[in-house]
């Protein structure tokens, strides 16, 4: 007969026997503890999505103004892959706006109308430096209009500017890049001497009029050039985030000319629902000429901003 003594120096216990994989575990003591193995996690993904709405209804006002209805609508996905020494990053952003506004020719007008999808890869050659491949393409969803009212005309005209990959662009980037990710705080940077950027406009009459700086009649226009990509997404406070993104291309060709694109984004919690974001996007490319209220066209800086107050529902 086997006698077994425990802290309370009772005999005759039986001794618990646990099967694992085979082997038998003989338990002397009151508990066995199993700890479940916790699988490492190589992705992470999410997103945001945004709503704001806003509508002005008058009759007989006597103050006057118009009836008005606007709307604006986002959404921004994530995927993101991390294992030992290799990282893979995308992003999707799409965002579209309109108002309605009574009194007008041309009653429904678009607001806002941006497409980016950039996706990157990268193996690490040292602490905080890789060796990335970087792949970005913007475009629009719908048709862009100039309005204007001709000389001597109480009614309004409009001029197709822009349409669906007209223009498009696409760049892929190989080169160097610095990445940073501490409490909150996540910083990238790619330089890149190796640079290919397209410029696509699809649109026959665009096309053949050589907007964008397309040679009239062709589709796309390539160039070869350099590049540096930097991004800052940060936790400004508890309920503050903000995001920003900084491109600029130089093309071998004409080096020293920057084609430059700039997004920022500042998101405010008021809740788990409700939010208010702004954004802002500044571009300046002197391969576009911008028609003016004068029906001149010339090189000028794009800027859009907004300032949403709405749904937002993080996901």
């Amino acid at each position: 007969m086997q006698w077994a003594s425990a802290q309370d120096r009772i005999t005759d216990i039986v001794p618990d026997t646990v099967l694992i994989n085979g082997d038998t575990l003989v338990m002397l003591g009151d508990s066995l503890i199993i700890k479940k193995e916790v699988k490492p996690t190589f992705w992470e993904t999410g997103g945001n999505y945004n709503l704001s709405i806003q509508q002005v209804s008058l009759s007989n006002w006597a103050a006057g103004g118009a009836s008005s209805f606007a709307l604006n609508t986002g959404v921004n996905l994530f995927a993101n892959y991390k294992k030992n020494n290799k990282i893979w990053e995308t992003s999707l952003s799409v965002n579209f706006g309109f108002n309605r506004q009574s009194d007008r020719s041309y009653k429904t007008r678009k607001t806002n109308d941006n497409f980016k999808f950039v996706s990157k890869y990268g193996r690490e050659l040292a602490k905080g430096f890789y060796l990335s491949t970087q792949l970005e393409a913007r475009t629009q969803l719908l048709e862009g209009y100039k309005y204007f009212k001709k000389s001597g005309s109480d009614l309004e005209s409009r001029n197709l500017i822009s349409d669906f990959l007209s223009p498009g662009y696409v760049q892929s980037s190989t080169g160097l890049n610095y990445q940073k990710e501490k409490d909150g705080f996540k910083f990238s940077s790619i330089l890149s001497p190796f640079t290919g950027r397209f410029t696509i406009v699809l649109n026959d009459s665009l096309s053949q009029a050589g907007a964008f700086g397309i040679v009239p009649g062709d589709k796309v226009k390539p160039e070869a050039g350099a590049s540096l990509g930097t991004s800052i997404d940060m936790r400004v406070m508890e309920n503050i985030n903000w995001k920003a993104d900084l491109n600029l291309f130089s093309n071998y060709g004409k080096f020293g000319n920057m084609v430059v694109n700039f997004n920022s984004t500042i998101s405010m919690k008021v809740n788990k629902y409700i939010s208010t974001r702004v954004e802002t996007i500044l571009i300046y490319d002197e391969n576009v000429y911008i028609e003016m209220d004068n029906g001149n066209k010339s090189r000028a800086v794009q800027l859009q901003n907004l300032i949403n107050f709405g749904l937002g529902i993080d996901f």
